[in-house]
């Protein structure tokens, strides 16, 4: 028998150490599972609530539930009449000459009257009026009332080099243009907007101005690197004719393409801003690259919006679903400051992709309304507000 026997250490239940480590072992990693749930849980919690109280800043309110109006394409209002000059107040009459005075010989002595005797009538005051009446002036006929002007108010912004800060998802990217021009007749515009990865978007648009406003005679679109698609308007033969696709559709009166569309809402606004009141739909026939369709576009109403200029007062309009199940939005603000040319443009795309533009210029005060003789109409005489915007910063993406 050995002198030294060792003997291993017993617990205070018995059992040795080591089988009561591994009892407690489960229990330890339970406890610690509990715990990991319980955090995951509260930040889970914590993030759910923040994106549900988390309000971008310039998030659209929720449309109006209630239509107040729908208003379809009408011809543009001709220009109201010049009022007609007030005739000039006529020349007083000259004075007749009077022939110098001749003593009148004594008068005979009245007859004497009796209830017998007829009595002659009193001369009659006519003589004063016929003395008169060659010195009176004759009487113009009131001119009738003008007729009632039926149509479409209508002011076609002047035209000017837009800027815009494009955003991704929020993320802020390279400054978009919005290149305008307007000489009365025709129009052209050329909508830049530079995309990271895949190249810049350009949308093209020209035509002249009819009887209905714009009126767009070749509608382009190119995405990054690929070919661009091309839309025309044939007026003659009343038809939209597409290179992407060998179909054609009608042209309708006062047919847009995507983005002459905005301009000629711009202009509608800027001839009765008052029309354009929250929950007032208006429809536009609109053509894309490929297919013609019904726009419905409703006013929702003023709103703040912020832009590098700063604060601004502008209305919301936004595009209703073009048909069940409709999943991408269109935004457009219109602000005053800027003669109600769009101050931001938000597009969602199906995926939940947004696409948006903010002004980038200076925002001034609108200048009083003159006459527009390119228009036709009353428009604001704003060329100031489209004077150059503020060049980029140099550290700006």
């Amino acid at each position: 028998m050995p002198l030294f026997q060792f003997r291993r250490p017993r617990t205070a239940s018995g059992e040795p150490p080591d089988s009561a480590a591994d009892s407690a072992s489960p229990r330890r990693w339970v406890r610690w599972a509990l715990a990991v749930l319980i955090v995951a849980g509260l930040h889970l919690s914590a993030m759910r609530w923040i994106e549900h109280n988390r309000q971008p800043t310039n998030a659209p309110p929720e449309a109006p539930p209630v239509q107040v109006e729908l208003l379809t394409p009408k011809p543009i209002a001709p220009p109201a009449p010049a009022p007609a000059p007030k005739p000039a107040p006529p020349k007083p009459a000259a004075a007749p000459h009077t022939p110098p005075k001749i003593a009148a010989p004594a008068p005979a002595p009245a007859p004497v009257l009796s209830a017998t005797t007829p009595q002659p009538e009193a001369p009659a005051a006519a003589s004063g009026i016929a003395a008169s009446a060659p010195a009176a002036a004759p009487t113009q006929a009131a001119a009738p009332a003008p007729a009632a002007i039926s149509g479409d108010k209508f002011s076609v912004p002047p035209s000017g080099e837009l800027r815009y800060d494009t955003l991704v998802n929020g993320m802020m990217n390279q400054t978009g243009t919005i290149h305008w021009i307007n000489d009365g007749q025709r129009y052209e515009m050329v909508v830049s907007i530079p995309l990271p990865l895949v190249g810049p978007y350009v949308y093209s648009s020209k035509g002249h101005i009819d009887g209905f406003g714009i009126a767009p005679e070749q509608y382009s679109e190119q995405r990054g690197r690929r070919a661009a698609d091309i839309a025309i308007f044939n007026r003659e033969t009343k038809q939209i004719v597409y290179t992407k696709t060998p179909q054609s559709q009608p042209l309708a009166d006062g047919a847009q393409d995507r983005f002459s569309v905005v301009m000629q809402l711009a202009s509608l606004v800027r001839g009765a801003p008052d029309k354009y009141k929250p929950g007032v739909t208006r429809q536009f026939s609109v053509a894309d690259n490929d297919s013609n369709e019904i726009w419905p576009i409703e006013t929702v109403g003023d709103e703040t919006v912020q832009a590098r200029g700063g604060f601004t007062t502008a209305r919301h309009f936004t595009r209703l679903p073009r048909k069940a199940g409709d999943r991408r939005k269109l935004d457009i603000w219109l602000a005053p400051s800027i003669g109600w040319l769009p101050v931001r443009i938000l597009q969602t795309e199906p995926n939940g992709m947004q696409i948006e533009l903010l002004w980038a210029g200076t925002l001034t005060q609108p200048a009083a309304r003159q006459p527009d003789a390119a228009s036709g109409t009353q428009g604001a005489s704003d060329e100031s507000a489209l004077a150059a915007p503020e060049t980029p910063q140099a550290d700006n993406p």
